[in-house]
């Protein structure tokens, strides 16, 4: 799992340890990972990397691999959110946000594919967002990469459904993490941006990261074994408005 150190990444890692699943957690913090790691004891491997580095793909998925016999699940969490509009986001800006969000992903992914058709099967799940379905002021490059998460979940499901590789994704909405917290701290009006956001969910709150857990969970599970190409919004209701 990526971006397992903190915030989404970090719940869904300890809600899989706590079904008894084996989990490689992979961060550039490795003190984060390693705290993490402690929760769930023997059955995690800290792997530090940066996976916009192919090599460090590379490296990731033959390390779990060698440690844990096989590859069933991959989770693709980490992700960057740079706010802007088309006109004023930077090309260094656009660049490195498709490369964390999109790039990695899809590296990882195809990585991982050939071990879990020797293994007869397995499950991807991609974080992807709200704003991978829908819209919102300030997000154009954000938005671009999570819509091409979004469909390209929808795409590698069909490819790889004859292969028993279910491929979906879960789109959260405003969660609070490091990576929403740093977009509160850019707001003029810290009270006032999180009112505005709350306010986006009919369920009248922001979310939390154990909620998102418990999605990630099933669709590692042979629960969903009928379940692929879906993006499920797990999102206090945002995109029913």
């Amino acid at each position: 799992m990526t971006g397992a150190g903190t915030g989404i990444g970090r719940a869904c890692v300890i809600a899989l340890g706590r079904e008894g699943a084996r989990v490689a957690l992979v961060g550039r913090r490795k003190a984060r990972l390693e705290e993490t790691a402690h929760q769930i004891g023997d059955n995690a491997l800290v792997l530090a990397a940066d996976i916009t580095d192919p090599s460090e793909i590379t490296r990731i998925i033959d390390a779990t691999v060698a440690r844990f016999g096989g590859l069933n699940v991959l989770l693709n969490n980490a992700g960057l959110l740079v706010p802007g509009t088309a006109e004023t986001l930077s090309e260094q800006e656009w660049d490195a946000m498709f490369n964390v969000n999109v790039r990695s992903l899809w590296l990882l992914s195809r990585a991982a594919l050939p071990h879990m058709k020797k293994a007869g099967g397995g499950s991807i799940i991609n974080i992807s967002s709200t704003l991978g379905l829908v819209g919102m002021r300030n997000r154009a490059g954000y938005s671009a990469t999570k819509g091409a998460v979004t469909l390209l979940t929808k795409c590698m499901a069909v490819d790889h459904a004859p292969d028993k590789i279910r491929v979906n994704c879960i789109c959260p909405a405003f969660v609070q993490t490091e990576l929403t917290e740093g977009a509160i701290a850019r707001a003029p009006d810290r009270e006032a941006f999180i009112r505005e956001r709350v306010a986006a969910h009919p369920i009248g709150r922001l979310g939390k990261p154990e909620e998102i857990a418990g999605m990630a969970v099933y669709l590692a599970s042979d629960e969903s074994s009928w379940t692929t190409g879906a993006a499920f919004s797990v999102d206090g209701g945002y995109v029913a408005v």
